[in-house]
């Protein structure tokens, strides 16, 4: 009995030794490793720079330095030590061919050298096809080339690896939006302000996008909040204003486009093409004078942009003749009261019965019965609005209606001209013409007492 109580002490004792050395055998072993991370810089220099004194090429030395500045951002140096790594990796099983390519690509996106940072990431992508950052990067560098169509593939594997990141959910986007597929740039977009809601440029794309698909409330929305955006408002306020123009709504696009213009040290293109637009749509409210004066402000700081030296000549024209602008410019009904006031003083001394008014796309037409001491007739006015060329068909209806009516003669007014053709026509009919010029001296006859007949 006492024998099997020794045994069973002595298994014990030695079972608990046992568990003691193991146990202070893994805490040594934990000791080592805490030991190599600590390893500070200086040492990691001072071997590596040891190491390299003897082979400039020595894998260690180098991927020791390589790593240092990598984690600490030294760009330049990183790049200098991982130029040869990844050079030597392939047939070196001490390096990791994987890290080396990558890491060089890194590196050379970040010191500007594009090309090379091409090679890295294909270099790593060979070996991992779908590995995040690869695809990321070589999608971003194909989107900074503004090539499109290579960056989407790139950066949809990478969004496969990482649905939630940001900046691949940005640069899809973006591609998508600068590639023109607006629709399908939408989803990546809002994800990329969902995620970042500070994102104005993502924020501005996708309101970019939402306008080119036909969403233009929504877009709306968004550029009006934009507005005042030291960067992106007057590109902000120009779509705001062209919006507001194309409903009509041109006094509220007159103020977009005025807030468009007091951003300062903006894009030139940008600043034209708000003050043509300023310009324009303050001649369709008729403030002709601010419209003007905006133009020739225009034409002193970009000499000939676009149409605006004729632009100039026309509303010069204008701003001095209410009349032409009435004729030219104003709503339906006004114009028409304009062209009776025509007829009514059109012959001077006559009574004047006007018996018809008839508006038509291309023209509008006034009969009058005329009665003078002279003669009396029925007359058929026909007035033009537009500043183009009235070819001959438009004469031959004339024609065609004066003799249906048994009118006595036709007159025919017009802010253009006449086609030679038309001239020819008019030619021993009772037709006359009446061209930018004479209508001109008839509308600055009306109300000032002068016969208009000329």
């Amino acid at each position: 009995m006492n024998s099997a109580f020794t045994l069973v002490t002595v298994l014990l004792i030695v079972s608990f030794t046992l568990l003691l050395l193991m146990l202070f055998g893994k805490k040594r072993e934990n000791k080592g490793p805490r030991k190599e991370k600590r390893k500070d810089r200086a040492t990691i220099i001072r071997d590596a720079t040891r190491r390299l004194a003897q082979n400039p090429r020595d894998p260690e030395g180098l991927s020791a330095l390589g790593g240092l500045a990598y984690l600490e951002q030294d760009w330049e140096k990183a790049y200098a030590a991982y130029v040869i790594l990844v050079d030597m990796a392939p047939g070196n099983p001490k390096l990791n061919e994987f890290e080396c390519s990558l890491r060089f690509g890194v590196c050379a996106v970040k010191t500007n050298r594009i090309q090379e940072a091409i090679k890295g990431f294909l270099l790593a992508r060979k070996i991992k096809s779908d590995h995040f950052e690869v695809n990321y990067n070589l999608g971003y560098i194909c989107y900074l080339q503004k090539d499109y169509d290579k960056a989407i593939p790139y950066l949809r594997q990478a969004l496969l690896s990482d649905t939630e990141n940001v900046l691949a959910q940005r640069y899809m986007g973006f591609t998508m939006h600068r590639a023109h597929k607006y629709r399908e740039a939408l989803p990546y977009l809002k994800k990329a302000v969902d995620l970042q809601p500070d994102d104005k440029e993502a924020l501005y794309a996708m309101a970019e996008c939402l306008f080119e698909s036909g969403a233009t409330d929504r877009s709306l929305k968004i550029f009006s909040h934009l507005r005042p955006d030291p960067v992106l408002g007057p590109q902000a306020a120009l779509y705001s204003g062209i919006i507001h123009s194309q409903t009509n709504q041109h006094d509220k696009a007159v103020v977009d486009f005025d807030i468009g213009l007091k951003h300062e040290n903006m894009n030139k293109d940008v600043r034209n093409e708000l003050m043509y637009k300023l310009a324009a749509t303050l001649i369709k409210t008729q403030d002709i004078g601010r419209g003007l004066s905006t133009l020739k402000d225009l034409q002193r700081i970009t000499p000939g942009y676009k149409d605006v030296p004729a632009l100039i000549m026309r509303y010069q024209e204008l701003n001095q003749n209410k009349n032409l602008q009435v004729y030219l410019m104003a709503v339906q009904s006004e114009f028409v009261t304009l062209c009776r006031k025509i007829v009514v003083q059109f012959f001077p001394g006559a009574k004047v019965k006007i018996t018809d008014i008839s508006v038509f796309a291309d023209y509008t037409d006034i009969i009058a019965e005329i009665d003078t001491p002279k003669w009396s007739d029925v007359v058929l006015f026909r007035f033009f609005r537009s500043q183009g060329s009235v070819g001959e068909l438009l004469l031959r209806d004339l024609h065609g209606r004066i003799k249906d009516l048994k009118a006595g003669k036709g007159i025919s007014l017009t802010a253009g001209s006449y086609s030679e053709e038309s001239r020819r026509f008019t030619e021993g009919r009772p037709i006359d013409l009446y061209d930018k010029d004479r209508l001109n001296k008839i509308l600055n006859s009306i109300d000032s007492g002068v016969p208009l007949k000329m």
